[in-house]
């Protein structure tokens, strides 16, 4: 494979990175839609249907946590190996994580069909909420078992530099739910109205639909390919290296997902009316963190193309630019935040209580600052340590922040002190400010930057 080919090619860090960039922005844009799509058409049902999907949809918070985790493996990987050029290499590691993903994927699936009401009693004891959210839980099961392959597939076209592919694969995926959703919302077509369950359903269904696509893609791929038969490819230093690699990613994606759902135990156990505000804040915040986010994706892969390339000094030089560019989007970010304040506050005044909008406004300008937290510690963690392999820094750093200082810190506040909500809620968003000494000082000390290829992989086949 020609190296001019390649994303990290003979052009500019800056114009390689807006390349990889925009279709990622695109896709994470999408994806808040259909976040905000669901409160925004839910809206016309009750408070209580927004309340109920907010909290049963932080079990796909956390599986997308796991993919994600899983997908980084992926991307790690697979990024370096295609700056070196060896595409057999990623066909292999993409089997291992299906390995890994799959059953995953059908444990989540199996527990939301046989026991949603336990699964909702884990966020509140409102007996309302657990109703609807179960009711919610079992159709979204279809949708999880779809996930866990189509997740790991993306990651792996993503990896090689193939964003517009995953962002089209999404971009039906997210347009069909949207649509799906206000057909059974609003009963249109003469379909009936099902509230949370058409939310389901419609998030099912175009699942499915974005799997049989991704099927059609790989027909059609002339380098990566959907077929199970890599699943049982067995290859010890590659699963070493994804094990290795992947584990501690996992671990912190789970680790920092489950934490912040402890958010939702928390607030949610503190009243329908902050459950309800905080459900407007998840969707703004969404949208707010979508050019940090994506360039923490597009950096990472591009910096892994560039040091599977053994290019580690311009790839330090490559990581300072992308933190100047988080800095950028990060108070973009805010801004997009501060901005939507009165669009949010004049719809939300429809449904909601005098007391959530209250909760609602505070929130909202508590995001303004917290997202340049997160785009921070998100670049340099899940984009920059990843890139050069150091998944385990992330792991150790964020568990640490989120189980011995965060969750502890909201419970204590919440049910010992009893502090006003909003006081609780300032508490929960100090996170990510907490551990910046710690990420920034490992950033500067240069010990992620390293080139986890090998070589003669398959020399024992091949002989």
């Amino acid at each position: 494979m020609e190296k001019a080919k390649r994303l990290n090619g003979r052009d500019g860090f800056y114009s390689q990175i807006f390349k990889l960039v925009l279709p990622i922005i695109i896709q994470n844009l999408l994806s808040a839609a259909v976040s905000s799509a669901d409160v925004v058409m839910l809206n016309y049902v009750g408070q209580s249907a927004i309340s109920a999907v907010s909290l049963a949809a932080q079990y796909a918070s956390i599986l997308f946590m796991v993919f994600y985790g899983l997908g980084t493996g992926v991307t790690i990987l697979s990024a370096q190996y295609y700056g070196k050029g060896d595409m057999r290499a990623i066909q292999v590691v993409e089997g291992i994580a299906m390995r890994f993903s799959i059953p995953i994927a059908l444990a989540f699936a199996l527990s939301a069909m046989l026991m949603p009401e336990m699964m909702m009693r884990l966020f509140t004891n409102d007996g309302e909420l657990i109703a609807i959210g179960a009711s919610y839980l079992r159709y979204m099961s279809v949708s999880y078992l779809c996930w866990g392959v189509i997740e790991v597939y993306l990651a792996t076209l993503r990896s090689i530099g193939r964003v517009m592919i995953s962002t089209a694969m999404n971009m039906l995926a997210f347009s069909l739910n949207i649509f799906l959703n206000a057909v059974w919302i609003f009963g249109l077509f003469g379909a009936p109205k099902l509230g949370a369950v058409g939310v389901a359903m419609a998030t099912s269904l175009s699942r499915l639909i974005e799997l049989a696509a991704c099927v059609v893609v790989s027909v059609l791929s002339k380098d990566v390919h959907l077929n199970l038969k890599y699943i049982f490819v067995k290859n010890r230093p590659l699963f070493s290296d994804f094990v290795r690699l992947s584990l501690p990613a996992l671990g912190n994606d789970i680790s920092w997902s489950v934490a912040f759902s402890m958010y939702s135990v928390i607030l949610g156990h503190l009243g329908t009316d902050v459950v309800a505000a905080n459900s407007f804040v998840i969707v703004v915040r969404n949208f707010g963190t979508i050019l940090c986010f994506g360039m923490a994706s597009a950096g990472g892969i591009l910096l892994g193309n560039i040091i599977g390339e053994n290019r580690l000094e311009e790839a330090r030089d490559g990581a300072k630019k992308l933190m100047k560019l988080t800095v950028i989007t990060g108070a973009v970010g805010g801004l997009i935040i501060l901005a939507s304040m009165p669009f949010v506050l004049a719809y939300a005044g429809g449904s909601l209580s005098e007391r959530a909008m209250g909760y609602l406004r505070n929130m909202l300008l508590i995001n303004t600052y917290y997202v340049m937290g997160a785009a921070v510690n998100t670049t340099l963690i899940a984009g920059v340590f990843r890139a050069g392999g150091d998944s385990r820094f992330g792991f150790i750093c964020d568990t640490i922040d989120m189980w011995c200082y965060s969750v502890p810190l909201g419970f204590i506040a919440a049910f010992v002190f009893r502090l006003p909500v909003m006081w609780v809620y300032f508490l929960l968003c100090t996170d990510e400010f907490v551990k910046w000494p710690w990420v920034i000082r490992h950033y500067r000390s240069g010990k992620w930057l390293n080139n986890i290829t090998r070589e003669g992989l398959f020399a024992e086949e091949e002989e």
